[in-house]
């Protein structure tokens, strides 16, 4: 049923209950999404971060109390309120002011990441994974040479209002010279097309060197590098599940990326890449669900640059 039928019959569901009616759960997670109170897509899955979002929309409208209110389940004044409540509504909490960021790289990042529509994380503990490429550390552009571990993965969290980095480390988003002359598939390296996607889990990456990396769960879109011309200019767009992993670099140097990289998001260093997923893990929606498919977004630098300058 939908949330008007099921606000019509007077009913009262706990979570478990609203799981197992896919098309109440879908019509209450669009809803919850539309008020940024949830991340889509709207799969029906309710599971504890849904809840979790349901319960922080029953405490924003007051109904949270027990004696009034409809605490730990959805029946009628909750239902009512979902359908009625309109997405600017002042009780609901703000949404990214774009004219109230600086012009920080986080911001720039944020911005950027407004302007293409991608998901933004805004609560506390909760974390934007993003890699901009042709970018050092200290957040100028580089020349973004071939081979080359020249681009940043970045972690940002919102803190009253505004994006922090809350880590940056080196990385590459793109395959080395090794793999992209040996490609591992006959269609051609595999080259992360730019974009958001959210395809990423705890997991454990590599046999030689296992380590905790986050791994490849859903579909992603690379770039065929079939002439092996170390760019994207040309090449075929194939999606799908690859193996698209987020590991580290074997601490190889900054001017090679050796075997490291066959198209994975590849932090250079052990003890960086061990720093970036003690902070992923803190994130209060792994928390709850540790199953959780994270979001990461792929930047170019010198386009980030360009629509949102440094200076």
């Amino acid at each position: 049923m939908n949330l008007s039928e099921f606000y019509n019959a007077k009913l009262e569901y706990s979570p478990e209950a609203i799981y197992e009616d896919i098309e109440l759960a879908k019509n209450v997670q669009t809803v919850l999404i539309g008020f940024q109170l949830l991340e889509p897509p709207a799969d029906g899955k309710f599971g504890p971060i849904s809840t979790a979002a349901l319960l922080e929309f029953q405490k924003l409208m007051g109904l949270d109390d027990p004696s009034t209110g409809e605490p730990g389940f959805m029946g009628p004044k909750t239902a009512k309120l979902l359908i009625e409540t309109k997405a600017d509504d002042p009780r609901l909490k703000p949404k990214v002011d774009i004219d109230g960021l600086n012009n920080s790289l986080a911001s720039r990042i944020i911005k950027y990441m407004k302007q293409k529509n991608y998901v933004i994380a805004l609560k506390p503990k909760e974390y934007n994974i993003v890699y901009v490429e042709g970018m050092n550390p200290d957040g100028k552009l580089n020349a973004d040479e071939p081979d080359h571990f020249n681009d940043v993965r970045i972690v940002i969290e919102f803190d009253q209002g505004q994006p922090k980095i809350i880590g940056i480390w080196e990385a590459t988003t793109e395959p080395g010279k090794y793999y992209t002359v040996n490609p591992m598939n006959p269609k051609g390296a595999a080259r992360i097309e730019f974009g958001q996607y959210k395809a990423w889990q705890v997991g454990t990456h590599g046999n030689a060197e296992p380590h905790e990396a986050l791994v490849q769960k859903g579909e992603v879109t690379v770039c065929r590098d079939l002439n092996q011309d170390m760019v994207r200019t040309g090449d075929k767009r194939d999606t799908g599940y690859f193996g698209i992993n987020q590991h580290y670099g074997y601490d190889y140097p900054r001017t090679s990326i050796k075997k490291a990289s066959a198209g994975c998001l590849v932090g250079r260093t052990r003890e960086g890449h061990k720093d970036f997923m003690a902070i992923i893990k803190q994130d209060q929606r792994y928390q709850k669900n540790k199953d959780y498919l994270f979001y990461t977004t792929i930047i170019p630098g010198d386009d980030l640059e360009q629509k949102f300058p440094s200076s």
